[in-house]
């Protein structure tokens, strides 16, 4: 059985479902280009994560298994609906920005993954970590992909931070003094490259970490004498 702190490592670096499984990537390849457009989507992705996994592991006795991946969308078509209605209400000028990501996140298949692989298969107290730890974990590298995108494309960081935080974000925005930015970095093009980037990163970072791992000396116990 996975303990909680592994639920949580794979969620966040081990088995990030953007870095290591790929999923997802139409939408976060799509809205990264700036830091709030990548953050608002990766929150509404986590809420959608953590609360579809909780109600899977919830009717995982109950559902029977000839009908249970049509279930779990539903209950994920549910909570993404909850979600996009919710966010009309109180963050309607991101959800015009964001537009037809929002509904789709229902097609996120790392959603359905973690309902099928994980949600299905623990209690709602894992479920709902996995959940949360997978959903930030995507959050993480959407707002790095969507800030290192607009910072190099447009030279600015947290521009339109109002549209999430408020009237009083307005003055968030860091601007780089006399940079325009290369336009690359905010197209599709940009968008691969960044990702690829991050990716690059992360196995450098794994493989470094394995080295280390295998560099520690292994300390064996002294044999016991036997009495007598």
């Amino acid at each position: 059985m996975n303990s909680y702190r592994e639920i949580i490592s794979n969620g966040l670096w081990g088995n990030n479902q953007a870095l290591v499984a790929l999923l997802g990537l139409c939408p976060l390849l799509a809205v990264s280009n700036t830091a709030i457009n990548g953050l608002g989507l990766g929150l509404a992705t986590t809420l959608v994560l953590l609360l579809s996994n909780t109600s899977v592991s919830l009717i995982r006795h109950v559902v029977r298994p000839e009908v249970r991946l049509p279930v779990f969308v539903l209950v994920i078509a549910s909570f993404v609906t909850a979600v996009e209605l919710s966010m009309k209400a109180y963050f309607f000028d991101l959800y015009k920005i964001l537009g037809i990501f929002i509904p789709l996140i229902v097609t996120n298949c790392a959603i359905i993954g973690r309902a099928e692989a994980f949600a299905s298969k623990n209690n709602p107290a894992k479920a709902a970590v996995d959940g949360l730890a997978i959903g930030i974990g995507f959050t993480l590298v959407l707002f790095v992909l969507g800030a290192s995108r607009e910072l190099i494309g447009q030279g600015t960081l947290l521009s339109q931070a109002h549209l999430m935080f408020g009237e009083t974000a307005r003055d968030w925005t860091i601007q780089i003094e006399g940079f325009k930015g290369a336009l690359l970095a905010i197209l599709p093009p940009g968008a691969f490259l960044g990702l690829g980037s991050i990716i690059a990163l992360k196995n450098v970072i794994d493989h470094w970490q394995q080295k280390q791992t295998a560099k520690e000396p292994v300390i064996e116990a002294a044999p016991q004498e036997s009495p007598g």
